[in-house]
């Protein structure tokens, strides 16, 4: 069996806040020394970007793409994220999106369709769509029923269909009767699968995790690792029949960041550099200790709302296996006293994968 280890969202130089680097050619690179063997695309609804892509990337096997001049083994997945902005059940809705499309052909059609509802897909690589999710789910299936749609960092307080501030209480609050084509939900970088697992209305879930990359450093931090007979098992469909069908023989494990170094895994207030436990919170009637304003509610403190057992009630035999990992990078920074983005972290990290590895292989 071969192994492949799979990042489902990043993004391209035409989002906000990312590395003018995200460019094709430099993230195949990446991938080759992080590792990872499929990448998805990103922001594929960016006008500039999809000729990007149109011009790039050619077809490899069913789904699945490859640089036109075939300079890197890394392949790509047509995906992207969007966020939805909306009213719904009396209430604003934040919700940010995975979107995957079976070809670069069908996403075109996607994008025009969004175009057609006036969406505005220039603005940004993650574009704004005043469209609900459930909406945007049934335009995609329209087009394609292979087209494939994940909630994105399903927990982040602000954009997420969980999110404290602006989410649901239920995938069925948000997708109504079409909840049943929701088959998986993005962990995001401050929940991890043991606190998703809580909640037994998530059993029938598939959890993936993913880098939400902003720049050629982050790609898989992290990820999703398959198993098939031989490269060529991998394809769009193959793909996401593991994912949506929780296939255990063809989805062995993700990888996972631990999720107390996520931004958003305790309660807070940025401005007063305040994190608390949801205990903590509920003493300060959540409320700032320190202004008096109120806290924005984080994952572990949704998850503890939402949640139904205790995890040492989880049939954990019934789920996707995981693993924790500490970037290759972060892990030098420590050995050699220095930080992250130091020259002497970027010479031996570079040093090390060009003469054991990649990193997934060193790690």
């Amino acid at each position: 069996m071969a192994e492949f280890i799979v990042d489902l969202h990043i993004h391209s130089r035409y989002s906000r806040a990312c590395s003018k680097s995200l460019e094709l050619p430099l993230i195949a690179k990446a991938c080759e020394q992080k590792g990872i063997s499929v990448v998805t695309t990103g922001d594929f609804t960016h006008p500039r970007w999809f000729e990007h892509l149109a011009d790039t990337l050619q077809e490899d096997r069913p789904g699945i793409y490859r640089l036109k001049n075939n300079s890197s083994p890394t392949r790509f997945v047509i995906g992207t994220e969007v966020a939805c902005i909306y009213k719904h059940r009396d209430a604003t809705r934040r919700v940010h999106l995975l979107l995957f499309a079976p070809t670069i052909e069908i996403a075109g059609k996607i994008n025009q369709a969004l175009s057609d509802r006036g969406c505005n897909l220039k603005a940004d690589g993650r574009p704004i769509l005043g469209v609900s999710a459930k909406d945007l789910l049934k335009l995609m299936l329209d087009i394609d029923d292979r087209c494939v749609m994940i909630p994105a960092h399903a927990w982040t307080p602000w954009f997420a269909v969980f999110g404290s501030k602006s989410g649901y209480n239920s995938l069925e609050e948000c997708f109504e009767e079409l909840t049943p084509r929701i088959k998986a939900i993005e962990t995001g970088l401050s929940s991890d699968p043991v606190m998703n697992r809580r909640l037994s209305m998530l059993d029938g879930i598939t959890l993936i995790s993913n880098s939400d990359a902003h720049s050629l450093d982050n790609l898989a931090r992290e990820a999703n690792v398959f198993t098939f007979e031989k490269e060529s098992d991998l394809t769009y469909d193959s793909l996401f029949a593991a994912i949506q069908h929780g296939d255990r023989k063809h989805f062995a494990y993700t990888i996972e960041f631990y999720p107390e170094e996520g931004k958003y895994h305790t309660d807070g207030h940025a401005a007063c550099l305040v994190s608390l436990e949801p205990a903590e919170t509920k003493r300060e009637h959540g409320l700032c200790p320190k202004c008096g304003k109120p806290l924005t509610i984080g994952v572990l403190h949704r998850v503890d709302d939402l949640s139904d057992r205790s995890v040492k009630d989880i049939p954990t035999e019934k789920f996707i296996p995981h693993r924790y990992i500490v970037p290759l990078r972060e892990i030098i920074a420590q050995v050699i006293g220095v930080k992250t983005a130091s020259k002497k972290v970027v010479i031996e990290y570079t040093r090390l994968t060009a003469s054991v590895g990649s990193e997934f292989y060193i790690l």
